[in-house]
Order: C-alpha cells, then structure tokens, then sequence
C-alpha cells in the first residue's frame, strides 16, 4: 500500500481492490448486472438531490471520503465548498482516532547538530526529511499514512486537540508553535514565545470557538543550563479576547515537568514522581501545585498517565513479591475530588502473561482518546487496544509502514480527523481584527 505523491490533494495511501466477475474472471463492467438488488437500480440513486447526497457523503470517514472525491468533479471540489463544510461541521461523527510518529533521533537535533547529519531512517524531518505520520483507527483496525511535506524542518508534534496537530521548533530559545490540519494540509503559525526554552511542556486546548496554549518550564537561564520557572499561555477567541503569550504564573520550586511525559487535563500539568511514585498536579491558572498519593505506589513497575474524556487515567504494571498481590496490569482514574484513585479496569490475566513476555521489562506507552486506549510496546511493533465501553482487549495489527526494530518506537496523540478546523480563521486575522486584550 502505498502513498500518493505529497502534490496531490490525498493524503491517505490506499489500496484498490479490483472486482471479477464469477464466469470469466474478468473485470466486472456493470455494477448494475452483478448486483440483482433493484434497491441498487443507477436509475434510482441518478435522481437523488444533492442536498440529501451531500448529507450522505458528510457522514463518511476521511478515507472514503477522499475516495470519493475521484467520482466526479462537483464530489471533488466539495472540500472547498463552504456550504457543504459547514454541513459537515453539523452532521459529521466524532471519530477517536490515534495519530503517531516515529521517534525523532537526537542526533537530528541541534544537541548533537553536525552538517553531516541528516534524519535518521526518515524518523522526523530535520535536514529537509519528508514527515510521516501513522492514522490510526480503532474502529476498523486500519492504517493510513500522512505525509507533512509542506512543514518547514525543524519541528517536532508535541500534542493535539480539536482536529489539529501543535508543533513546536526544535531549536533553542523562543519557541515557535504551528498548529496543523494533517487531513487537508493546512498550517497556521503562532506568534513567537516570550521566554527561551529548550524542551517546555506544552498543552494545546482546541475547541470551536477558540484556542487555548500553554508552554511550562524548561526556560533557558544560560546555553548549557535549564530550570522549570515560568509558564506562558496564549488564547484567543471568536469573541474577540486575547492574550498573547502573557506570562501568567511562576512555577512552584516542587515542578519536575518531563517534556512529553506531562500531561494536561482541563487547565492542569500532570506528571509522575518517583521513589515512592506520586503524581505531581500544577494549576496554571490558580499557580498552584499538589502532590496526588499513587495507587499502590510501592508496587507499579512503569506507570504511565494518560489523558482520556477530559479524565486522568494511570496505567501500570503491579508486581509485587512478598505481597499476595498477583502479577497484573491496571487501570486507574482519578475522580473528581482531585485525590482519589478507583480501579477501572484489569488486563486478563492470560494476556497479561503474554504482554509480560513481550514488554520484558523495556515499557510501554499509552494513549487514550474516548472509550479506546492504546498501549504501545517499546522496542517491538506490538500494541493493545483496550475498549472500555465494551471492555474488549485485542492486539492491534502492526504499523505497515514502519520497521520493527529499525525504524524505532512510535510515540502517539490522541486524535479527531476534521475536513474542517474554522477556529483557525482567528490566527489569521491577528493583525486585522481590532482585539480586546485579555488577561488569562
């Protein structure tokens, strides 16, 4: 399966399958005569208006979606037609997909910066190297790959919200941050971060209306040295309020934010303390900052928070020796009052034994998005999805476009494909509308 060429208008790679007839093996010509059912009749669904065919087409997935634009010149150019995008603003299905991407190589970065090195094994786009990325979805098991050949090199995904992708410059210093529509191709830059940083925690909130940004720690005090003392958010809205980039709170001296292991939920910085393990809680907006006991601390082996349905969840393996505690690995939420965990849910202990055997102690990642969690396995091209609505566990069917131990681990967002992201209009009339300022 492979991709399209990035200047075409698709960016998923598909596979046609071509239909034969039963008789002579032949290409079937007629669609008419292959299927008897007079409810398929051409001269039935010729007449259907296009107001009630455009309903239908809204209703498809991104793929067959841009499968269809290939039928016909007005099914081609509905992705540019305004009546019909804001039909499909209104109709269209919330998908809990999962975006990922091949971990970047630090000798593509400019801490290990030498002319003579490029991307490694195409694992990001330092040095004019093409981006990929991996669409995921859990509905039907599938892979389809993105291409980012439009961003400018230098960048890396950092987190993702309301149909876009938030990337961030490699480089040292202040931070430039553009977020992208990967379905359509669409870029929209944000202004320039006030303070140099060097790997900052970010956490992008993306709804209709408006967007929110926030960029903690890391702030560069000198080229060799870093501390976490400062966190600058942006936002701007349809109602005309914004701030750009206004430092907005000092962090707390207890802050040990790991760039790409924080994780935001509704406003707040989570992230895991060790020995004993704990979670670390950062309110942006009050400045204040928490430790949350962890559940069976003494036992986890590799927990990991995660972000799922504006709730924060901890997965970890339980191993505990001199305890009658059996070998497992669980799922915990943390509840409303900010301080309790509840289990919600435990990995069958058969399949357990068979993730124990392939995790063998190098870990895992986990991504969560609606009623699906993935759990991807490091150093191998395995990976679990766990629906919780259904409470269904199933291995999921490895990357095709990635090598298993060449083309090293995937690291993932959650992620809704949208046709359309409207909010990102605003960014573009930064310098036309006249905005009222707003303090965050």
């Amino acid at each position: 399966m492979e991709a399209f060429h990035p200047s075409l208008t698709f960016p998923f790679s598909y596979t046609f399958n071509t239909t034969t007839s039963a008789l002579g093996g032949g290409i079937a010509e007629n669609i008419a005569t292959s299927c008897p059912n007079p409810w398929m009749d051409a001269r039935i669904w010729c007449k259907l208006p296009h107001r009630l065919l455009d309903r239908v087409i809204a209703f498809l997935p991104p793929p067959a979606f841009f499968r269809a634009r290939c039928v016909c010149k007005r099914w081609y150019a509905l992705l540019f037609s305004d009546t019909f995008l804001q039909l499909y603003l209104e109709v269209s299905q919330r998908r809990h997909w999962f975006l990922f991407f091949k971990n970047k190589s630090l000798r593509g970065s400019y801490i290990y910066r030498n002319k003579n090195i490029g991307g490694s094994n195409g694992d990001s786009n330092t040095g004019g190297t093409n981006c990929e990325g991996y669409l995921f979805d859990p509905y039907e098991l599938s892979w389809y790959r993105l291409s980012f050949a439009l961003l400018p090199s230098g960048f890396s995904p950092t987190s993702s919200s309301g149909g876009l992708i938030c990337w961030v410059s490699d480089e040292a210093g202040p931070k430039t941050l553009i977020l992208c529509n990967p379905i359509v191709g669409s870029m929209s830059p944000l202004p320039p971060t006030l303070r140099p940083r060097l790997l900052p925690s970010i956490g992008l909130s993306v709804n209709p209306t408006s967007i929110d940004v926030t960029v903690a720690g890391d702030d560069l005090i000198s080229p060799y040295a870093v501390k976490n003392l400062t966190a600058e958010s942006f936002h701007i809205d349809a109602g005309g309020f914004f701030s750009l980039w206004g430092i907005n709170s000092s962090l707390p001296k207890l802050c040990n934010f790991e760039s790409g292991q924080m994780v935001n939920v509704r406003g707040r910085f989570y992230c895991m303390n060790y020995g004993p393990y704990s979670v670390l809680a950062y309110d942006v907006a009050a400045n204040n900052c928490w430790t949350i006991e962890a559940p069976m601390r003494r036992a986890l082996r590799s927990p990991t928070l995660m972000e799922s349905s504006g709730k924060l969840l901890l997965v970890s393996a339980v191993e505990k020796s001199k305890l009658n505690v059996p070998k497992s690995l669980r799922i915990w939420g943390l509840q409303a009052c900010g301080t309790t965990w509840v289990e919600m849910e435990r990995m069958p202990q058969q399949l357990y034994v068979q993730f124990d055997d392939l995790e063998n102690g190098n870990g895992y990642r986990c991504v969560g998005h609606g009623e699906f969690i993935t759990i991807m396995i490091l150093g191998s091209d395995k990976a679990l999805l766990f629906d919780m609505s259904r409470k269904r566990w199933q291995w999921i069917p490895p990357c095709p476009y990635v090598h298993a131990g060449v083309d090293g681990d995937l690291h993932g967002f959650a992620y809704e494909p949208w046709l359309a992201t409207p909010v990102t209009g605003l960014l573009d009339q930064l310098t036309t509308i006249p905005f009222q300022a707003f303090s965050a």
